[in-house]
């Protein structure tokens, strides 16, 4: 039996600030906005390529039992990986994205430009604080 990660739950303030950001901003396709109960809206985006989406979460939405709520931008360290990072940096910048410039990791430090094979990254958050992190992999997940 496989064990798939198809959906990772983002806390927001504000849903339609959050489905711009997201769909416009960054071009993950909007799968899923709708009202699932009264008061209850559920939208859902996942990245190009991705076989993994995010729900954006705000609060009112009720909790799966053995969870807790999660406050908007607490959630940091999701990772993306491109082929390009160059590219990827310039697309997110074009889209109106604050994002850092092309790093790797020196050491015990981080040094700007591109380091080795997956050792390049650049970060941006969405309007919550919510951090993503975007890493250069040598080939795309279906070659590796």
């Amino acid at each position: 039996m496989n064990w798939t990660l198809e959906v990772v739950l983002v806390p927001v303030t504000d849903l339609d600030r959050a489905k711009e950001f997201y769909g416009d901003k960054c071009g993950f396709t909007i799968d899923l906005d709708t009202e699932v109960a009264p008061g209850v809206r559920m939208i859902q985006a996942t990245p190009p390529g991705s076989r993994c989406s995010i729900m954006m979460e705000s609060a009112g939405m009720p909790q799966l039992p053995g969870t807790k709520p999660m406050a908007p931008g607490t959630l940091q360290g999701l990772q993306l990986c491109v082929t390009d990072i160059d590219a990827a940096r310039k697309e997110l910048v074009g889209r109106g994205v604050d994002v850092t410039p092309v790093r790797h990791v020196s050491g015990t430090s981080w040094e700007d430009g591109k380091g080795e094979t997956w050792n390049s990254f650049v970060a941006f958050t969405d309007p919550d604080g919510n951090g993503w992190v975007v890493q250069e992999a040598p080939s795309e997940l279906s070659e590796r």
